[in-house]
C-alpha cells in the first residue's frame, strides 16, 4: 500500500492533464497551485493546443512527455478520462488523481463511465483517487505539494485529512490555517472508485509525519474493512471523524422490534464505538479536538480541576463536565491551605476555584502553581474573562509559566476576550489551546477520555462455542419450504437451544381443563400465550396473559384468549402455550438487525418501560469479541439496575454475556435473518433461572441452501 500511494502523496514528477491558460479555469489554478507551493519534483503542463503555461513547456499528450511521470492529476471533459488514464498507464504512471466529474455521482451512466476507467487503471496497475474529487496535498517541505483547485495551501502539520466533500475539504483548510493547525496529507476521495478512506488510513498509519488523523464522511464503502483497519490504526494515532447524513434504517426496520429500536445511524456510532474513532458533531468539534490532542498529552484519567476569575464561567463548565462523564474532585486541604496564603478570604476554595474578578496575572500563577501538583487531577482548565483593568497577555503568559512543564493536559478559556486577542495567540504559539466558550472544553475532555478508556481495554477474542449447527439449519430449512416469513414459538426457543442459549420451554393446552392440568404440571405462577392462530407480534395483540396463580385463573385466562381471537380458519383449533413463569429477575431485551451499510447489528437493553418508553438499549456492530459482549451490556444507562441497586443482589452478567456472543456466533453462521427478538431474557442472580422466554427470528426472502 505504502509503496502504491507513495505515487499519489510523494511523487517525484506531476503531469497536469487538462492544465490551461484560462485564468479561473479548474486546470489554470491546478497548475498554478502546484508552482506556486513550490512542489519540489518536475511539472509537466499537458494541453494539446498550447506550447507554454506558466512559463512551462507544455506537451500534447503524456505520452509526449520526455520523463517519467509519477502522478497525472486529469481535469479533462468526462468523455476523454478513459483515453487519457490509458495512455498514462502505457506511460507508466503510478498514480492517477481524476478531478473531472461526470461519473457515478450522476447516475447509471455516469456509473458505467467509471467502470470503464476503474477497468483500465486495474489493467495497468495504477491506483486512483476520485473522480469528481477536490485534489491532494503533501505539506512536508520535502514534498510541497498542493494539487487541488482550492485558495488555500495548508500550514505545514502532523494531521492527516481525509474528505470526500471537496468543498468540505477547501473550507475546513481554510479554517485550519486561520486557528494556526497545520496538516501532514490532505486527501478528497470523491467517488472513492480505487482508492477509498480505507486505503489512507492504512497508509497514514504507516507516515512518520502524521500523528492525527482526520475525516469528514458522507458513506462508508466497505464498512467491515473499515472496521478492521481503524481499530488497528486507532491504538497508534487518533481519528476524530465527521459523519454527515443521519438517517434512519427504513421502513422495513419497524417490522422488528429491534429494528424499531435502531432509531438514527446507530450503526455508524456502534461502529465507531468499537473502533476507537472519536465522533463529533460539527467541523467546530473537530478542530477542538483536533487541536487538544495536537498540542497536549492525553489525560490518564477523567479527573479535572478548573480555576477561574469569574463564577458564571465556572457554573457552566461544571455542568458540561459533569452531565459529560467527567469528575472533579474537591481541592486536597494541602492545596487550599497554600492558596489561603495569597488569595482572598472571599474565593471560592472548591473545585471550580474562583479567584473572584480581581484576579489577575499574579494570581493565575500562583494558583495554578498550587493546584498543578494536586494528585487529584489530571486536566486543568484555566478560565479567564478579562477585565478592562487586567492586561490580557499578562494573564496568558503567567498561564503559560506556571503550567510550561506540567505533564497534565491543559486547556484554556478567554471568553470574551475578543479578536485578535494578543492573549490568545500567545498561548496557542505555545501549545496551549484556548476556547472561546468553557463548554466546548468539557466536550473536548469528554471526547478524548472516552479515547482514552477505549485504548485502555483489552482487545477481546472472538469465541467459538459447540453448538448444534445442523439442527438450527433444519428449522431454518423447513420454514423457508413451509413459506413461513418468521420462526416463532416452539421452533423459535428449539432455535435458541440449539446455540445453547437457555430459555424455558412450551407446554401445549386445547381446552380448559387442560391448560390447568398443564399449569399444575408446570407449577405455578404460569405465563399463557395464544399458540393457534399463530401470531407475530402477541403481546401488542394482547395475546399473553401472565401471572396465573390457579386452576380457575388459568381457564379464564383461556376462555378469554380464545375470545380475543375471534373466529379461527377453517380445519384450524384453537391452542395456547404455556410456560412456567420465572420471577426474581430483571427483563432484558437482545436482537439483531441488519443496517443496509453494516450489516447485521446485534442489540442490548433492558426490558420493560426501559426499551419501550426509555429506549436504553445499545447496539454493537456483528460480530462480537468477548470485550465487546461485556462493553454493549455496560454502555446502556440503566446498567446499575444489573450489579446491585439499593441493596439489591446483581444479576449473572457471564450468562448475559456468553448469550450475547451465542447469539453472535448464530448471526454470523446464518445468513438468513433480517431481524432477531429475544425478547425477554430474564436476567437473575440465580444462573439456572437466566432464561429467555420468547423469541422470534424474522427471514429474509431467501431459498434454501
Amino acid at each position: 500500500m505504502k509503496s502504491q500511494l507513495d505515487a499519489i502523496f510523494r511523487p517525484k514528477s506531476v503531469a497536469v492533464i487538462g492544465a490551461s491558460t484560462r485564468k479561473g479555469s479548474i486546470g489554470r489554478e491546478t497548475l498554478h497551485n502546484i508552482l506556486l507551493a513550490e512542489f519540489n519534483g518536475k511539472v509537466f503542463p499537458v494541453n494539446p493546443k498550447a506550447q507554454v503555461i506558466h512559463s512551462i513547456k507544455a506537451y500534447s499528450t503524456i505520452l509526449d512527455v520526455p520523463d517519467a511521470v509519477d502522478l497525472a492529476i486529469i481535469i479533462i471533459p468526462k468523455q476523454f478520462v478513459k483515453d487519457v488514464v490509458k495512455q498514462c498507464g502505457e506511460k507508466g504512471v503510478k498514480g492517477i488523481v481524476v478531478i473531472s466529474a461526470g461519473f457515478s455521482e450522476v447516475g447509471p451512466e455516469g456509473k458505467k463511465r467509471e467502470m470503464e476507467v476503474l477497468e483500465v487503471i486495474h489493467e495497468y496497475d495504477m491506483r486512483m483517487i476520485g473522480p469528481n474529487c477536490f485534489g491532494v496535498v503533501n505539506a512536508d517541505p520535502q514534498i510541497s505539494l498542493n494539487a487541488t483547485f482550492g485558495k488555500t495551501y495548508p500550514k505545514c502539520g502532523r494531521i492527516g485529512f481525509i474528505t470526500q466533500s471537496g468543498a468540505m475539504g477547501e473550507a475546513i483548510m481554510s479554517h485550519a490555517k486561520e486557528l494556526g493547525i497545520g496538516f501532514s496529507v490532505v486527501a478528497s476521495i470523491g467517488n472513492k472508485a480505487d482508492i477509498s478512506s480505507n486505503d489512507i488510513l492504512a497508509y497514514l498509519k504507516d507516515d512518520p509525519h502524521t500523528d492525527i488523523i482526520l475525516m469528514y464522511l458522507e458513506n462508508f464503502g466497505n464498512p467491515r474493512n473499515f472496521t478492521r483497519i481503524a481499530r488497528e490504526v486507532s491504538r497508534i494515532k487518533p481519528i476524530i471523524a465527521v459523519k454527515s447524513g443521519r438517517t434512519k434504517l427504513g421502513a422495513k426496520a419497524a417490522s422488528s422490534h429491534t429494528g424499531a429500536l435502531a432509531g438514527l445511524d446507530v450503526g455508524v456510532d456502534a461502529l465507531f464505538e468499537q473502533t476507537g474513532v472519536m465522533r463529533v458533531d460539527t467541523v467546530e468539534e473537530l478542530f477542538d479536538v483536533a487541536a487538544a490532542l495536537s498540542n497536549q498529552p492525553v489525560p490518564e484519567r477523567n479527573r479535572v480541576v478548573v480555576v477561574t476569575n469569574a463564577g458564571g464561567p465556572g457554573i457552566l463548565v461544571t455542568d458540561a463536565l459533569i452531565n459529560s462523564g467527567m469528575e472533579m474532585p474537591p481541592l486536597s486541604p494541602m492545596t487550599i491551605n497554600k492558596l489561603k496564603k495569597f488569595i482572598s478570604a472571599e474565593a471560592s476554595f472548591s473545585n471550580p476555584m474562583d479567584m473572584i474578578a480581581g484576579a489577575g496575572g499574579k494570581e493565575f500563577k500562583l494558583t495554578l502553581d498550587a493546584v498543578k501538583n494536586d494528585k487529584r487531577y489530571d486536566s486543568i482548565i484555566p478560565i479567564f474573562v478579562p477585565p478592562v483593568t487586567i492586561n490580557q497577555l499578562e494573564v496568558a503568559k503567567n498561564i503559560y509559566e506556571s503550567l510550561k512543564d506540567t505533564p497534565k493536559t491543559v486547556l484554556a478559556c478567554f471568553m470574551g476576550a475578543g479578536e485578535g486577542s494578543q492573549g490568545i495567540e500567545f498561548l496557542k504559539e505555545h501549545n496551549i489551546p484556548v476556547y472561546i466558550f468553557p463548554e466546548a472544553i468539557a466536550k473536548t475532555l469528554a471526547t478524548i477520555s472516552n479515547y482514552k478508556k477505549w485504548l485502555n481495554k483489552p482487545k477481546g477474542k472472538f469465541k467459538t462455542f459447540k453448538v448444534d449447527y445442523e439442527k438450527a439449519k433444519k428449522l431454518i430449512d423447513d420454514a423457508i419450504k413451509n413459506g413461513e416469513k418468521a420462526i416463532i414459538g416452539d421452533q423459535a426457543i428449539e432455535m435458541l437451544a440449539a446455540y445453547g442459549i437457555p430459555a424455558a420451554g412450551y407446554k401445549y393446552a386445547f381446552s380448559p381443563k387442560e391448560a390447568a392440568s398443564v399449569a399444575n404440571k408446570i407449577g405455578y405462577p404460569v405465563v399463557m400465550k395464544i399458540n393457534t392462530p399463530p401470531i407475530l407480534h402477541k403481546t401488542e395483540f394482547g395475546g399473553v396473559i401472565v401471572d396465573l396463580r390457579s386452576a380457575k385463573e388459568v381457564k379464564d385466562a383461556f376462555n378469554e384468549l380464545k375470545k380475543r381471537v375471534g373466529k379461527l380458519k377453517k380445519d384450524e383449533k384453537f391452542s395456547v402455550a404455556m410456560q412456567q413463569m420465572i420471577s426474581g429477575g430483571i427483563e432484558t431485551v437482545m436482537g439483531m438487525i441488519i443496517d443496509p451499510s453494516f450489516g447485521p447489528l446485534i442489540m442490548f437493553g433492558l426490558g420493560g418501560i426501559y426499551v419501550e418508553v426509555m429506549k436504553d438499549v445499545s447496539f454493537r456492530v456483528n460480530p462480537l469479541t468477548d470485550e465487546g459482549a461485556k462493553d454493549i451490556i455496560r454502555s446502556i444507562r440503566s446498567y446499575p439496575l444489573l450489579t446491585g441497586f439499593r441493596g439489591a443482589l446483581p444479576v449473572d452478567l457471564s450468562i448475559l454475556e456468553e448469550t450475547l456472543l451465542r447469539l453472535s456466533q448464530l448471526v454470523k453462521d446464518f445468513d438468513c435473518f433480517s431481524s432477531i427478538d429475544i425478547n425477554p431474557f430474564i436476567a437473575s442472580p440465580d444462573r439456572e433461572k437466566c432464561k429467555a422466554v420468547d423469541a422470534r427470528f424474522l427471514l429474509k426472502e431467501c431459498v434454501l441452501s
